[in-house]
């Protein structure tokens, strides 16, 4: 029997929506209204696995609805959202140890960022633990799929620390490309935007960074985009890269922080005139 044909939804994926095994009745609607949202087929379970209901769909892969939390697998790959090391990275915040991210980017409470690289919102939760409630994080994504479940992620993720859980709400989630995002913004929208582009060689390999990285956006950023996220910032720009990493050679980042013996380091860029 032949699945229905479908286009390309995302990234030259082709994907359509299921379920768990066995749903409950508000488990097969709510499936119906994320496939509607992405204009892909709802795919009735049916007992099959997902991989015969991807082959029956011709589809790359599926996302998954089910009680516990919406996933996308393709193959062997499922990425799904968990807030991954924020919770220990605030911990040792808490305990006086330095987050080179956020030393980086010398941020503090009630300052605004704009992550443009929002990925699994891991950086977000964790600037917008720091610049708490008088603060503002926006996290761009544009992929879709990769922002919609982040986006529900952080709106219905309970962390044991209230305050790590008050952390994600704030996040503001937005699906957009950076470039045509900061093309719109006026000078000094935000104090500090921030890169963090996917790695071209990925540093750690596991099923959901596999499984993100068929659905991120693998442009590198250019001197025009950090030209835009200038004019756009109040304070400054940072970039994440590999420690020995030509991109900050080629996109002007001259001034490079970082853990000495860390796999990555931060670029920075500051306004001039602004006080550090």
């Amino acid at each position: 029997m032949a699945g229905p044909s479908q286009k390309k939804a995302e990234s030259g994926l082709r994907f359509a929506v299921t379920t768990s095994l066995r749903p409950a009745p508000g488990l097969v609607e709510s499936a119906k209204q994320l496939a509607a949202h992405f204009n892909v087929p709802f795919a009735e379970r049916r007992d099959l696995s997902v991989k015969n209901l991807a082959g029956l769909y011709n589809a790359d892969g599926l996302l998954v609805v089910s009680a516990k939390r919406i996933s996308f697998i393709m193959g062997e790959n499922e990425f799904f959202f968990h807030p991954g090391l924020a919770g220990l990275r605030i911990k040792e915040i808490n305990n006086g140890k330095t987050d080179q991210m956020i030393s980086a980017m010398s941020l503090k409470e009630g300052y605004s960022i704009l992550d443009c690289t929002m990925g699994l919102g891991t950086d977000a939760i964790v600037a917008s633990y720091v610049t708490g409630d008088a603060g503002r994080v926006t996290a761009l994504e544009s992929s879709p799929v990769i922002c919609e479940l982040v986006k529900r992620g952080l709106h219905s993720y309970a962390d044991e620390d209230s305050q790590i859980t008050d952390a994600m709400r704030r996040v503001k989630v937005i699906n957009a490309k950076y470039k045509d995002y900061l093309a719109s913004l006026k000078p000094g929208s935000c104090d500090i935007i921030y890169f963090d582009p996917m790695f071209r060689s990925p540093r750690r390999r596991s099923p959901g960074i596999n499984a993100a990285r068929m659905l991120a956006d693998h442009d590198p950023v250019d001197r025009e985009t950090v030209d835009l996220a200038l004019n756009a910032a109040a304070r400054r720009v940072v970039l994440k890269e590999r420690r020995d990493s030509a991109e900050f050679e080629r996109l002007g980042f001259k001034k490079i922080v970082g853990g000495k013996y860390s796999p990555v380091a931060y670029g920075v860029l500051e306004r001039l005139g602004v006080p550090q």
